[in-house]
């Protein structure tokens, strides 16, 4: 079994790793000069970044965040249901039990899945380390860029570390789940598009911040930490905390409680200056602060090993109900 499924798989797994070797070589090859810069320049290194980074960053970036969904639609969708299509499940029963063989289908490919997934993060870690680290050190302040972003803002999160890899085990069993129980390829691979991407945006905006209790700072409001004055007058503030992902923030007033801010604090103007910084002395003198909820960048890899267990552990429950549900229902 273990012979047949590589058979089956190594055409797939050939173009892959050809693609994520591409990616390395690129990679390895530019990440030198990154550190170099870096060493060289310390955070300012980011103004020296040009096109060609810019663009791997993008790039590596991308592949990453994406590599998961496609692993799961195009390996975990038609895994079980090409078999059932074509009724080669019943050959495969004559030489080994239902359960050996469903097990050796998702253990050799989810392993190479994983594998795929992990070198991917791996390399792409490593080359945006010196990029991170600099970011890190603006104190909160945006990188060079729109696109550099902290390592706990959730579009770069998913891209670092090893969580990628619970993301990859999770929707490849997520695709085969969905592919024996509606034994239908094309839909089964449309389904496991939407419900990870549904899954994967709900962890990263609903559900991480609650994994661990986040601290909290109360800042005076300043021409210097001023970072947005919305249409309603809410304010958005940063905080002196490195690389911190901040959770949320509202006014308190000087009782420490919430209140939604007064109409003429609106009117503060963005710029800094004599009239700005006035405005912002009155609101301290009335003894309103931006209460903000934050987690500091140590915890980055407190949330990589946490999140990465939640989908492994998902992932071997959605496994035992594959093998439950062909045991059961499929003849």
């Amino acid at each position: 079994m273990i012979w047949l499924t590589w058979r089956q798989l190594r055409t797939q797994a050939a173009v892959v790793f050809g693609a994520v070797a591409v990616l390395a070589a690129l990679l390895l090859a530019t990440g030198p000069r990154i550190a170099h810069l870096y060493h060289a320049h310390g955070r300012a290194f980011l103004d020296e970044l040009g096109r060609t980074e810019s663009s791997l960053y993008l790039i590596g970036t991308f592949a990453v965040l994406f590599a998961p969904a496609l692993i799961g639609t195009f390996w975990g969708a038609p895994l079980v249901t090409r078999e059932l299509d074509a009724g080669t499940h019943r050959l495969a029963w004559t030489l080994t039990t239902r359960t050996r063989w469903l097990l050796v289908k998702l253990g050799v490919v989810g392993l190479v899945a994983i594998a795929a997934t992990g070198l991917l993060s791996l390399v792409v870690t490593w080359w945006n380390g010196p990029i991170d680290a600099a970011i890190a050190r603006n104190s909160g302040a945006p990188g060079h860029g729109v696109f550099l972003l902290p390592r706990l803002h959730a579009l770069v999160f998913d891209t670092r570390g090893v969580v990628p890899i619970g993301y990859a085990a999770f929707a490849f069993v997520l695709g085969v789940t969905i592919g024996v129980v509606i034994r239908r390829t094309l839909p089964a691979m449309a389904l496991l598009l939407a419900l990870f991407t549904v899954v994967q945006a709900t962890m990263a905006l609903e559900v991480r911040s609650h994994l661990l209790p986040p601290d909290h700072v109360t800042t005076t409001i300043t021409s210097a930490n001023l970072m947005l004055i919305d249409i309603t007058g809410n304010l958005t503030v940063r905080i002196d905390e490195p690389g911190a992902w901040i959770v949320s923030q509202h006014t308190v007033n000087a009782a420490g409680h919430a209140v939604s801010p007064p109409s003429w604090v609106g009117k503060c103007p963005l710029e800094a200056g004599q009239a700005s910084q006035t405005c912002f002395d009155r609101l301290t003198a009335l003894g309103y602060r931006q209460r903000v909820a934050y987690h500091p960048a140590g915890r980055f890899w407190t949330f990589q090993w946490e999140e990465t267990a939640i989908y492994l552990v998902a992932a071997l429950s959605l496994a035992g109900f594959c093998v439950r549900w062909i045991r059961r229902r499929v003849s």
